[in-house]
């Protein structure tokens, strides 16, 4: 069976750069990777046949042959086509991208390969929620952790008391085989210890050979005044047990302040919408509002308070995280309110209110009215007739 034409194999014109060149053979191995097509023997067919190409293509001596003598070029000893297609380098540097984006991470030819001894633990997460109060006061609370532990009757090796781990007669201790598929090596993790590079003949009973046991903890933590949604508290060691008497992870506690019934918040200041008798917007008074540490305020209201004004209450806020000392404001925002359910007596006098009221009384209604009248008398007669 004649060989096909190793440009028409890259799907690449004669003249492409290297570039274009390594782009392609880059798509092609990852589309025809065994790994990706398991058990397809026409797609490792594909695979074989993409290597060599570039293996060739790649190389300007061999490229420069192949243009003038095809294929013959590297028959009958002209060329080296079988062999490493790479010459004398590393197949790794050709497949360090390839397999980051196939697995996901290093290539197993490179240093971002899987080490064998003693691996840190997994990080962990817990999500507290807590009130505004508590955030205001801060909190010393006790949580329930589950996690895993390493195992106390085998100390984390999985292997029975008595025994030890031996290592793996597969791989030898390195975690890792190697297999040829044509021109390449390739290197996997080892199917008999899981890349461990031992194996445990006598399994722990406690643990079953994992070393480690799942477990809950109970852990104290202090939840700092201030905090807010979104912030985390690290917990260093609190983790997970580390892999063959690794170092443990870390805790990250993720904490969320629920929402409040009476306050809003925005960084360390505080908001409170507090309602405002129509009579006391009037003619000027007090409301009584509460503040975030349980207490109570007494706000001036002067005379003609409009739906909307802020009142400011200084130090009334939340807290600063920084341990300057310093504590936001508490924002009072009015909103004036309309009497409703009025007795006969109430409407008479709110009618007798309205008959000797002047524009000096609602200075904006006739502001608004003047300039919506503006507005309408530049729309001219006839406009203002449709409506």
């Amino acid at each position: 069976m004649s060989k096909r034409d190793y440009y028409e194999v890259l799907g690449v014109s004669k003249d492409v750069d290297e570039k274009a060149l390594k782009s392609a053979y880059r798509k092609l191995a990852m589309k025809y990777h065994p790994d990706q097509n398991p058990g397809d023997e026409e797609a490792e067919v594909k695979f074989k046949e993409v290597g060599e190409a570039y293996a060739i293509l790649s190389d300007a001596e061999k490229r420069a042959a192949y243009d003038r003598f095809g294929h013959g070029a590297f028959e009958n000893g002209m060329g080296g086509g079988g062999g490493n297609p790479f010459g004398q380098g590393d197949p790794g540097d050709i497949f360090q991208d390839i397999f980051s984006q196939v697995f996901g991470g290093s290539s197993p030819f490179g240093g971002g390969r899987q080490r064998n001894g003693p691996a840190r633990g997994n990080d962990l997460r817990y999500d507290m929620d807590i009130t505004l109060e508590e955030a205001f006061a801060g909190k010393d609370a006790e949580i329930n952790v589950p996690t895993a532990a390493t195992c106390s009757s085998c100390n984390g090796n999985g292997a029975e008391p008595g025994t030890e781990p031996e290592t793996c007669p597969t791989c030898g201790g390195a975690g890792r085989v190697r297999a040829s598929q044509g021109f390449f090596t390739m290197e996997r993790t080892c199917h008999q210890c899981q890349g461990r590079g031992q194996i445990i003949p006598n399994p722990c009973k406690t643990c079953h050979g994992a070393g480690q046991v799942q477990e809950d903890r109970k852990l104290s933590v202090k939840i700092p005044a201030g905090v807010e949604t979104g912030m985390r508290i690290r917990l260093s060691g609190e983790g997970e047990a580390g892999r063959m008497g690794g170092p443990k992870g870390d805790l990250y506690i993720f904490v969320s302040v629920d929402e409040h019934d009476i306050f809003e918040r925005d960084g360390p200041n505080l908001y409170c919408r507090t309602p405002v008798p129509m009579v006391t917007a009037a003619l000027g008074g007090e409301v009584e509002v509460p503040t975030i540490d349980g207490g109570r305020a007494r706000v001036s209201i002067p005379e003609g308070a409009q739906t909307g004004r802020k009142l400011r209450l200084r130090g009334k806020g939340m807290p600063s995280l920084r341990g300057s000392g310093q504590t936001g404001d508490l924002y009072i925002e009015m909103f004036v309110e309309t009497p409703r359910n009025l007795s006969a007596r109430q409407r008479e006098l709110l009618k007798e209110f309205c008959d000797c009221s002047g524009a000096n009384c609602n200075p904006e209604s006739e502001g608004f009215v003047g300039r919506v009248k503006k507005f309408w008398d530049g729309l001219g007669n006839e406009d203002t007739a449709t409506h």
